[in-house]
């Protein structure tokens, strides 16, 4: 009896299959094609419009590091960045240790809570804001029902606008894997501490604290991060005021247009990310350790 062409055929197709579902080609395959057109060569794209300028090759690069109001605006982003971690550090902190010292049913809903806020937009969360710190928001009502203002405090369409509205939707980042790293330490290297003496104090001081500073090193590293390429709230909560590297580029592209030194100081801002993030990694490996 004679075998038909195409029986021969379909071992080698499901042989081939096999091969591709046993190493994870198969599986890895369209999502490698698809992050190759959506970052891949969009990011090759940037570096040509940034390499091959009729100005010269590094001529967007000289002029971004030559012209001081460029160089403002990069030293501003970093500022609010600075500014806004320290304050999600503090808080952050604060509310970690808050959670770990909860049980049972008050632990989920505050964990909950924290976790709400990825919920909701983050356009509504800025404009909300507004309706909070605004001139006649309720913050400023409360201050002059109380006699403590004698008129409203400018809480927005500044810095300090902006650091408010950045370290709220930035807290839960921090939150979050700090908590976990915290929840981690082995309770029996507190209680051989409180054995030999020790006070809660120098506990936390001497123990507790050394043990969670790699959690909240990278916390603060990835919250840094996150700062960088913010563009809703300083656009939403500085009005305009507070330049920062994203709204630049937003101008630089939609406005003027200066594609070559967008992307000239787009490459410059990814590589501090690519940076920053080799540094979260070690963090974290080492807060995992």
């Amino acid at each position: 009896m004679t075998q038909s062409p195409t029986a021969s055929i379909r071992p080698g197709r499901s042989a081939r299959a096999g091969r591709l579902g046993a190493t994870g080609l198969g599986f890895a395959l369209p999502v490698s094609l698809f992050l190759l057109v959506a970052f891949d060569v969009p990011v090759l794209m940037m570096f040509g419009w940034a390499l091959t300028s009729a100005k010269g090759m590094f001529a967007p690069f000289i002029e971004f590091f030559t012209r001081p109001v460029y160089l403002k605006v990069i030293l501003n982003t970093l500022r609010i960045a600075a500014i806004a971690t320290v304050a999600c550090a503090v808080l952050g902190y604060v509310l970690a240790y808050w959670l770990r010292s909860l049980s049972g049913t008050a632990r989920l809903v505050a964990l909950t809570l924290v976790v709400l806020p990825f919920w909701v937009s983050i356009l509504v969360r800025s404009y909300a804001w507004i309706v909070v710190l605004g001139n006649n928001g309720v913050v400023n009502r409360g201050l002059m029902d109380l006699g403590l203002a004698s008129e409203p405090v400018a809480f927005l369409y500044n810095d300090l606008g902006v650091v408010i509205g950045t370290t709220n939707l930035l807290l839960p980042f921090l939150v979050l894997p700090l908590y976990a790293a915290m929840i981690r330490i082995d309770g029996r290297i507190l209680q051989a501490a409180e054995t030999l003496g020790a006070s809660r104090w120098t506990i936390f001081r001497r123990v507790f604290f050394p043990l969670t500073v790699p959690a909240l090193a990278a916390g603060m590293v990835l919250v840094f991060i996150l700062t960088l390429g913010f563009y809703v709230t300083p656009a939403i909560l500085g009005g305009g005021r507070v330049p920062m590297v994203a709204n630049m580029l937003d101008m630089l592209i939609n406005r003027l247009p200066r594609w070559e030194l967008a992307s000239a100081i787009s490459i410059i801002l990814l590589i501090l990310t690519v940076l920053l993030h080799l540094l979260y990694v070690r963090l974290s490996r080492q807060a995992g350790n």
